[in-house]
Parts: C-alpha cells; sequence; structure tokens
C-alpha cells in the first residue's frame, strides 16, 4: 500500500444506529421503568435469540405480508444451508420458545422481551432498519381481562414516564369464519369500486384485502369509510368478549376510541386489537400495538392455547420522552478520583477500591496518549464528570497520609476543600453523599446510595 494512499472509514449500516454515551441514561430510564411496571404484574422475563429459521416468519406472519414478501433479512447459512432469518417481531419467536421448553404445561404464562427488531426498510423518522421493541405475551389466558390487564399496563406505563398525548384505540376483528364472511363481502365492495384502488390496493384486493382499509392514500379515504365493517359480522361469543375487554377498560377510567377500521398486519390476530397513537411523531404514530392470537400456537403445531400480547417501539417512545422534556442525564459518577506522582496514584487505586466497597461511583483519574494531566486538567475533568466531589492525593498528602476532598457542586466555593485522614476518608464521603442525597432520589438497590444531580 502506498503511504499516500488514504484509509477509507467504515461507517455503520444505513439505518442501523449507534446508541452513545449521551443517550445511554435515557435508555436506561426507560427500561428500568419498563422492568418495574411489567415485574409488578407479575411478567417473567424471556430472552429469545435473534436469528430464527426464516420458516417460523413465514408460517407465523403469513406469507401475503409486507413482511415477509420484503422486509425480512433472510439468508442461508453456508456453513449448513438453515435458511434463517433476522428477527422481524417477537412474538413468533417467544411462542416457538414456549412450546419447544413446554412452558405452559403447568399453567399461564405472563412473558416480557426487551431487544433489536430488523426490517429492511426505507430508514425515517422513528423507523429502523434496526429498531428496538418491548413486548408482552400472556400465554394460556382466554378471557377478556388479560387482554384489559395489558391494555391498562401500558397505560400505567406511559403514566410513569410521563407521557400524556397517547391515546387508545381498540377494535375486535372477531375470528377466521367471521372474517371470512366479511373478506368476502369486503372484496366484492372494493371490485365494485376498482377504478380508487391504487396499484398497492389492487395488489392486495384478493390476498389480504383488510390491509387496504389501514391505507394512508387520501383519495381512497372516502372509499375505504364506506366499506363493510367487521364489528357487524362479529358472532354472539365474539361480541360478548369484545363488551367485556371495554367494560373493564371503562370502570377504571381509560379511555378509548371505538376504530372499525383497525386492523393487524399479522395474520395470526383474533378478536381484540388495539393501538396506542400520537400525534407528535408525524406520520409514524404508532407507539404501542398488540391483540390477542389464540390460533399462533396451532400454526406452530402446539395445541389449542390462547394468548394475548403487543410490542411497543422503543425508539417511538424515547422521541416522545425528549418532547416532553425528559433529560435524564445523571452523573457518570459521585467521587472523581485526582493524583499527582507514583505514591499518590497506588493510594488512589486503594481507595478507589474501597469507596467502592462502600457503594459510591468512582471514575479514577487515568492518563491519556498525551499525559497523566496536570493538577489543573485532572480538576477540569473532575468538574466535567458531574461527580460530587473530587478526592485529591498529590505528593503531600501521599507523604501525610491525608487526602484532600473537594466539593465541586457547593454553593460555598470558599469553604468547599477539607483534609482528612486517608483512613477515615470512606466514611466521610459515605457521610457527605447520603447526607445530601435525598432518600426518595436513590435508586432501587439498597446497597448502592449514587446520588442524581
Amino acid at each position: 500500500m502506498s503511504e499516500n494512499k488514504k484509509i477509507e472509514k467504515i461507517v455503520g449500516v444505513k439505518g442501523m444506529n449507534d446508541i452513545l454515551p449521551a443517550d445511554a441514561p435515557l435508555w436506561e430510564l426507560f427500561e428500568n421503568t419498563v422492568q418495574s411496571v411489567l415485574k409488578s404484574y407479575g411478567f417473567q422475563q424471556i430472552r429469545t435469540p435473534i436469528v430464527e429459521p426464516t420458516a417460523l416468519f413465514a408460517r407465523g406472519l403469513g406469507e401475503v405480508t409486507d413482511i415477509v414478501e420484503k422486509e425480512m433479512y433472510s439468508f442461508e447459512d453456508t456453513m449448513n444451508g438453515d435458511k434463517l432469518t433476522l428477527r422481524p417481531e417477537n412474538t413468533a419467536g417467544v411462542v416457538r420458545a414456549a412450546l419447544e421448553h413446554n412452558l405452559i404445561y403447568d399453567g399461564p404464562k405472563r412473558l416480557w422481551y426487551n431487544g433489536p427488531m430488523f426490517r429492511h426498510e426505507k430508514p425515517q423518522r422513528g423507523r429502523y432498519r434496526q429498531f428496538h421493541q418491548v413486548g408482552a405475551e400472556a400465554v394460556g389466558f382466554s378471557g377478556p381481562d388479560i387482554d384489559a390487564e395489558l391494555i391498562m399496563m401500558c397505560q400505567r406505563l406511559w403514566d410513569d414516564l410521563g407521557l400524556q398525548n397517547i391515546r387508545l384505540e381498540l377494535n375486535s376483528i372477531g375470528n377466521a369464519a367471521e372474517r371470512n364472511l366479511h373478506r368476502a363481502d369486503l372484496i366484492a365492495y372494493f371490485e365494485q369500486h376498482k377504478d380508487v384502488l391504487d396499484a398497492e390496493a389492487q395488489r392486495r384486493l384478493h390476498s389480504n384485502p383488510l390491509r387496504i382499509l389501514d391505507t394512508k392514500n387520501p383519495t381512497m379515504q372516502e372509499m375505504v369509510n364506506g366499506a363493510p365493517k367487521l364489528l357487524d359480522y362479529l358472532d354472539e361469543e365474539s361480541k360478548a368478549h369484545f363488551e367485556g375487554v371495554q367494560k373493564i377498560l371503562r370502570h377504571n377510567a381509560i379511555p378509548y376510541t371505538i376504530n372499525p377500521r383497525l386492523v393487524r398486519g399479522m395474520d395470526y390476530y383474533n378478536r381484540t386489537v388495539f393501538e396506542w397513537v400520537t400525534d407528535e411523531l408525524g406520520s409514524q404514530g404508532t407507539v404501542c400495538g398488540g391483540g390477542r392470537y389464540d390460533p399462533l400456537i396451532t400454526i406452530f403445531g402446539g395445541k389449542p392455547t390462547p394468548a394475548c400480547g403487543f410490542a411497543m417501539g422503543v425508539e417511538r417512545l424515547l422521541e416522545l420522552m425528549k418532547a416532553a422534556g425528559e433529560t435524564h442525564a445523571p452523573s457518570q459518577c459521585d467521587v472523581y478520583l485526582v493524583h499527582q506522582g507514583d505514591e499518590a496514584q497506588m493510594q488512589s487505586f486503594v481507595l478507589g477500591e474501597r469507596l467502592r466497597d462502600a457503594g459510591l461511583d468512582v471514575v479514577l483519574h487515568c492518563a491519556t496518549a498525551a499525559s497523566v494531566g496536570s493538577f489543573k486538567s485532572q480538576m477540569k475533568r473532575a468538574d466535567g464528570s458531574g461527580a460530587a466531589y473530587a478526592v485529591i492525593i498529590g505528593e503531600d498528602e501521599a507523604a501525610a497520609n491525608t487526602v484532600t476532598v473537594k466539593a465541586l457542586r457547593s454553593e460555598d466555593m470558599e469553604n468547599n476543600q477539607v483534609s482528612v485522614p486517608f483512613d477515615t476518608a470512606v466514611d466521610y464521603l459515605v457521610d457527605q453523599i447520603t447526607g445530601a442525597a435525598d432518600a426518595a432520589d436513590c435508586c432501587d438497590d439498597p446497597n448502592h446510595i449514587h446520588i442524581h444531580h
């Protein structure tokens, strides 16, 4: 290689984003809140692989869904010829795992997951090729009560995250027999208005006519509004189930609107379907979607088992949190250790470990490519770290077996520095920090006393 040739930088895959340290606190806040809410309803976490057999999605989602037809990252494993796919959603994977490991042999299960999904579509605001979903799956429950519980759990999560402008839309898509009757009438209706159908709708007319109801094309809206409504085809049992869900929601003051055009993109849904929608994200307004999918487990070869669930888009919800003014940026640490000289550095390592044993978060200054850094540059780093205190060990302190503790966030900057014997420094700092911390603001771990600034 010639010396003049510039080495080309490799950049990330389009639509697959890095989550940088500055963004991490908001993700952590979201994930901790989710975990706390789901745990409070008795849901247990399940983690499934991001790669599944392609057949799982082709069979589960339906061959004529957009996802299977044109959005999946599928490939052949050259080692053994297996046809594999990066998961575009995770309900199918969770159900596969539940069947494979006989999770429901001893009764129904409440499960939840969190992780990346992959779809090959045009990246835009709130829609990425690698995106993250949190989902819940309640497997083995047949009544309208679990449908309502899942919806109420979402409402609690929005409340805990401080999100207000998210509204609930509800519908029932009945069972297969009811949908078949409706489907025949729907196709006949659309055929009468074929001149209004766009190319996408014409393509779907016989393969997946329900999705035409979901169109965003303004020239088709009036015609679609006049289409036969699935709600009019429900039998008594399906109507009773849907009324049961609404009754619980009304009793718990959860507002909703019935949207007769609401359908789900996957073939496996039945009865209750719902979406949580916002107007604050432009065209990508759905932040959470779910419903009942009783047929799925038999599609995968299991015994008939009822189930219900939802999935929410993490990136979209984080956008809403930012719009609501959430700037969760806790400090990097409680204490920043500044040192100068070999002996001082050795003492700093010892003190750092003792402070961590006591439950504090500590950053110890380490050398950069340029140098160890002067006291002045180290103190600048200490201030930038967000630490409550800098602990300074120079040659004088090392010789006297003391440390200098400097309060970095003190209002009284004149008297913010004190010399403390090395062996009592841990107790002194813990007293200072726990005294300054509002007990209600401490994190969940009783052994951890990190303070949030």
